[in-house]
């Protein structure tokens, strides 16, 4: 029996781990694969607070495991394949083994909707993107392309445009049918920085250790054109921002949800009793390393209320 099941083990499980096993509580976190979630993929984090040295995702994750093993978090690799939340003993049926908790704090993420293009998984992290606040900076001079035409993939696009030359919209639909609130489209109009390129489909990412070149098709014609990176450039930029996919599928018709995301209060809670979530995969405002830690913290400090409140010593 343990005190706590977190699931998932990114930078929002890891928090968890971390404040939960410092308040004395025993706590397990359950990854799939290994520990990090996106932030492992990252080369580079510039804009955790404190992360200057050795700034990568791989080695943030490194010192942030150690630190939770270090005061008595346990990792184990195992797959959830079922939760049980409603009894007052939660359980999580996973591929080798089933472990009870008193509480239990899903953390298991969201990942980027991927294009799905050749090239694209090749050249993540070396010019393809999914993150403006995270390698736009990275990006200063330079010329970026956006895909996407919903709300954040504009609102990206006037962030890049602080530091790129130029920024164009690549859209698979026409500019009638653009996903985006007009308040957000006729702001990005407005940006002489910002151009358009409509019915438009990435349909490869081509490139040499970096992006620097990708051919486009219209979606009404069926025409291909191959775009190249400046000469001076040597490459650009390919920001992708046609959504998300939380990965909830072991809570789906269990708890409160909305577009996918689990619903919770300030205070992680969801509408049942002991179950909380933390991260990206709850409805959120910003889904960042920096208010996935916040997430995980609020939520042992929350479980380790309700245990106190509901199970005796």
């Amino acid at each position: 029996m343990y005190d706590i099941l977190i699931i998932g083990g990114g930078p929002a499980g890891l928090a968890a781990g971390l404040y939960a096993s410092r308040a004395k509580l025993k706590a397990v976190i359950l990854e799939r694969e290994k520990a990090g979630g996106q932030i492992a993929i990252t080369d580079e984090v510039a804009n955790y607070p404190g992360s200057i040295e050795e700034a990568s995702g791989p080695s943030l994750i490194k010192r942030m495991k150690e630190q939770a093993e270090g005061f008595g978090a346990e990792f184990v690799i195992d797959e959830v394949k079922e939760l049980e939340l409603d009894g007052k003993v939660k359980k999580a049926i996973c591929k080798d083994k089933t472990y009870e908790g008193k509480a239990v704090i899903i953390a298991t993420g969201a990942s980027p909707r991927y294009i799905g293009c050749p090239g694209e998984a090749e050249f993540t992290g070396r010019g393809v993107s999914y993150c403006a606040t995270c390698d736009a900076a990275f990006f200063e001079d330079f010329q970026v392309y956006v895909v996407g035409g919903g709300d954040s993939a504009l609102e990206e696009a006037m962030y890049l445009s602080k530091f790129a030359r130029q920024v164009t919209v690549v859209y698979r639909k026409d500019k009638e049918n653009m996903k985006a609130a007009k308040s957000i489209q006729e702001k990005a109009f407005k940006n002489p920085k910002i151009d358009f390129m409509f019915n438009k489909n990435v349909v490869e990412i081509k490139g040499e250790g970096l992006v620097n070149s990708m051919i486009i098709e219209d979606t009404v014609s069926g025409e291909r054109e191959e775009i190249f990176a400046d000469e001076n450039d040597g490459t650009f930029g390919i920001f992708v921002f046609i959504g998300f996919v939380p990965k909830n599928n072991l809570v789906e018709g269990k708890l409160n949800m909305e577009n996918g995301y689990i619903v919770t209060d300030d205070n992680m809670k969801t509408n049942i009793p002991g179950v909380f979530a933390a991260g990206d995969n709850r409805l959120k405002s910003l889904r960042q390393v920096v208010t996935a830690t916040a997430d995980g913290a609020i939520a042992a400090t929350q479980a380790e209320k309700y245990i106190e409140e509901n199970f005796e010593d």
